[in-house]
């Protein structure tokens, strides 16, 4: 098979090394790629957005399946895009259509689907300028801390967790007049719910669905979880305390829900549901959807499945996902994010990487990472997840942070305390 896959981030070098694997391959490109993904495949100059000339490129190289990675792509409608072009409608994607992409597209739809089907989330409402007063009284309504959330996709920023009041109506006001442009034109506010979050994951096919390895990822870039959010600076999988009762009651009451409300709703979907949990006292609750795998949790969950994730793509392909028989690696991994100094605030990029040949028992992801005139440099504020099996957590972090010391560029940055607490 000849593979198009769109993305260029730790993720997809994450997919690139999975696909690479497999005996159905024959060409893997990465469009646009980074500097680990051209070990694997073929990096191709195109913006995830030009879906024109994305297009372009299938036709001309043959491409047998187009494996989205990103969000951005698929809430635009990349997928609705193959399908309405007659010569691109038989080539499957893996991503669903902008309906379906609709779960991470706008917050205030998710909920309101999970309502709808009976999902446990937490109490929400939303607002638009015109009823900013009514936001302000809600909030007025509610315990601190306060969740607001930009309803559209705002580069995973588009979040705030504030403790004051004054505070939290003061930025709902700049949220709904334009501080993250049109994704905050609407805002929901939520009820904070306390508890330990996971991320659980599922490949579906519209109709029967795969249940994928669950992570549990750090997004704070400071230790014991301080300072602000990132795009996640660790992971860990499997994680201690989603044992088989809390799991079967994420499929029950959440997995199986989410699938059979899509097929009431008429909502076609081929590709990865992201359900960010939290336990609360045991208890599962979804706080949001998102339509791709997660980053950094796909480089733990991807090395932990033995199975070829061809075979597992071309199954839900065709519908025959029921009749797939995935096998995964009970053994724990782990990944640590190096990223630039300053991140997730100003950084700089250009800074030349050394130590990625020198590495041993683990797996360097690329992030943010470019090649020139030979070198690879620091493109971006995440710059490489280091990723190790382990028998447990103690064991697999041993390795990444061994090997985080020999990878090196100017003002380097990690995390010393990935999975501590759940040890």
């Amino acid at each position: 098979m000849n593979i198009l896959l769109i993305g260029s981030g730790g993720r997809e070098h994450a997919l690139a090394w999975k696909i690479a694997q497999s005996k159905k391959l024959n060409k893997l490109f990465i469009a646009p790629g980074n500097a680990g993904t051209s070990e694997f495949g073929i990096n191709v100059p195109l913006e995830i957005n030009d879906f024109h000339s994305i297009a372009a490129f299938a036709i001309k190289e043959k491409i047998n399946m187009l494996i989205v990675g990103p969000e951005d792509p698929l809430v635009h409608g990349i997928h609705d895009y193959f399908l309405s072009r007659p010569e691109l409608k038989s080539i499957p994607v893996i991503g669903p259509q902008k309906a379906g992409a609709n779960l991470e597209g706008s917050k205030d739809f998710a909920k309101e689907f999970m309502i709808r089907h009976n999902i446990p989330t937490a109490r929400y409402k939303s607002f638009t300028i015109s009823t900013l007063k009514e936001g302000q009284h809600f909030l007025e309504s509610i315990i601190p801390p306060y969740v607001l959330k930009a309803d559209g996709l705002a580069a995973g920023k588009g979040v705030l967790i504030l403790n004051s009041l004054e505070e939290a109506k003061s930025e709902l006001q700049s949220m709904l007049e334009g501080k993250f442009g049109r994704a905050s034109d609407c805002v929901v506010i939520e009820e904070y719910l306390s508890g330990i979050e996971l991320s659980a994951f599922v490949l579906t096919d519209g109709h029967s669905y795969k249940i994928l390895p669950e992570a549990k990822d750090y997004k704070r870039i400071g230790e014991k979880d301080t300072g602000l959010n990132t795009g996640g600076m660790g992971a860990v999988s499997p994680v201690p305390f989603a044992d088989k009762q809390f799991m079967s009651k994420v499929e029950d009451r959440i997995i199986k829900p989410t699938i059979n409300g899509l097929k009431t709703e008429g909502i076609p979907y081929l590709g990865f549901i992201f359900f960010g949990l939290i336990s609360v006292k045991g208890e599962p609750f979804v706080i949001e959807y998102n339509v791709r795998l997660g980053d950094p949790e796909t480089e733990v969950l991807l090395p932990r499945i033995n199975s070829d994730i061809l075979e597992l793509f071309i199954a839900a392909a065709e519908g025959k996902l029921d009749s797939f028989k995935m096998d995964v690696n009970p053994e724990t991994m782990v990944t640590v994010m190096l990223v630039s100094g300053g991140y997730p605030g100003d950084y700089i990029k250009g800074f030349e990487i050394t130590g990625i040949n020198k590495i041993s028992e683990s797996i360097a992801f690329h992030a943010g990472t470019k090649l020139k005139e030979g070198k690879v440099l620091t493109n971006g504020g995440r710059v490489i997840a280091i990723s190790s099996f382990g028998k447990n957590i103690s064991e697999a972090l041993k390795k990444s942070y061994e090997n985080a010391e020999i990878i090196n560029f100017k003002d380097k940055y990690y995390r010393k305390d990935i999975g501590f607490d759940v040890l």
